[in-house]
């Protein structure tokens, strides 16, 4: 059963997403620029846009932290060394927010090669031929608290949070 593709653009994706994590800081790497985060700034203008082009980050962005990164346009500019260093030292560093906008037959991606660095596979969109995947990360929905990290399986339940050692 083919899988159905959702009524809304990538640009209505991106307004999404910066509408609800709402960024002072943002990271935009990619080749071009977008409606969507034009539309943002005017809405928010104390919001902060930093823009680097494809390839590794500069060093003045890389040593800054941002609310959210997004990459669009840009790994398919990218040998695909030089993109798993961007994204991993972009989540790692940079950023505990990540969408990446991508043409996976534009590169030399695949699906899994995005889930390797822990992003999720959000949404999919196609205008005739091409197919663009959105692949997001947040480090707070990164991993669901075990169900046994509480005091009832400890060893000594009656000495959990009283002890430091």
């Amino acid at each position: 059963m083919p899988e159905a593709l959702p009524p809304r653009t990538p640009q209505q994706a991106v307004a999404a997403l910066l509408a609800r994590y709402t960024p002072n800081r943002l990271l935009l790497v990619g080749a071009c620029e977008l409606p969507a985060i034009d539309a943002f700034l005017q809405a928010h203008p104390e919001c902060q846009v930093a823009h680097a082009v494809p390839g590794p980050l500069p060093v003045e962005l890389a040593a800054q932290r941002f609310d959210l990164a997004l990459i669009v346009d840009c790994l398919e500019h990218l040998p695909k060394r030089v993109g798993l260093e961007l994204l991993g030292g972009i989540r790692n560093l940079n950023a505990s927010r990540l969408a990446v906008l991508v043409d996976l037959q534009a590169c030399s991606w695949e699906e899994t090669d995005f889930f390797a660095l822990a992003l999720q596979a959000s949404e999919r969109f196609q205008r005739d031929e091409q197919v663009l995947n959105l692949f997001t990360y947040d480090l707070l929905d990164y991993k669901q608290v075990p169900d046994w990290l509480n005091a009832k399986f400890w060893a000594n339940p009656e000495n959990f949070g009283k002890y430091w050692w």
